[in-house]
């Protein structure tokens, strides 16, 4: 069954840190593009950091540039997003996304999403 799973969500206080999980099933993280995303209530859902297949390449948001950091661990399956120095305006739910072109069409699998909440 190919899937991701998301954890390590929930409530922090600002300033505080948290690393979410995304452990893959039924595909490798190698072999896609790996993304996390958010959507807080209200707003549309909007990229945050993606690892790209090739080569240790990162981008970011600029909302989030120097505080948060993606990584894949192709032994584990598994892509992290480590969250440093978080606000209030980070509290959203986060989804991980594996995508890759087949052909001339791109395959998208997403998580089920978790919540991460920031406040005092």
């Amino acid at each position: 069954q190919v899937q991701l799973v998301e954890s390590g969500g929930g409530l922090v206080q600002p300033g505080g840190s948290l690393r979410l999980s995304c452990v893959a099933s039924g595909f490798s993280v190698s072999d896609y593009a790996m993304s996390w995303y958010r959507q807080a209530p209200g707003e549309d859902r909007e990229s945050v950091a993606t690892i790209l297949r090739t080569g240790p390449i990162t981008k970011y948001v600029d909302s989030v540039k120097g505080r948060f950091t993606i990584s894949r661990d192709s032994a584990k399956n598994t892509v992290y997003l480590q969250m440093n120095s978080l606000q209030p305006e980070d509290t959203a739910v986060y989804y991980c996304k594996a995508m890759k072109l087949s052909g001339s069409r791109w395959d998208e699998i997403w998580g089920q999403g978790i919540q991460v909440t920031v406040s005092s």
